[in-house]
């Protein structure tokens, strides 16, 4: 939880900490391992992927990414 809401820039931490405190009670240890794995991308690509200004590259769009990005949306 720490690590999601302290990513190092406040868009990401919103972000990415929004979804881990509305989630991790239903999160797996699969998804979480698939967490980790995004919150290891950058953070300015990552914002740029979730907020949707840049696309997903197809290479790099996961199960998890797309959960993220599409809680988002909503």
């Amino acid at each position: 939880m720490y690590r999601a809401n302290h990513r190092g820039t406040f868009e990401n931490d919103l972000m990415i900490g929004g979804f881990v405190r509305a989630h991790l009670s239903s999160l797996t240890e699969a998804d979480l391992d698939a967490l980790e794995a995004v919150m290891e991308i950058p953070d300015s690509v990552l914002a740029d992927w979730l907020t949707g200004r840049v696309p997903i590259p197809a290479e790099e769009e996961t199960p998890m990414l797309r959960r993220i990005r599409d809680s988002l949306i909503r």
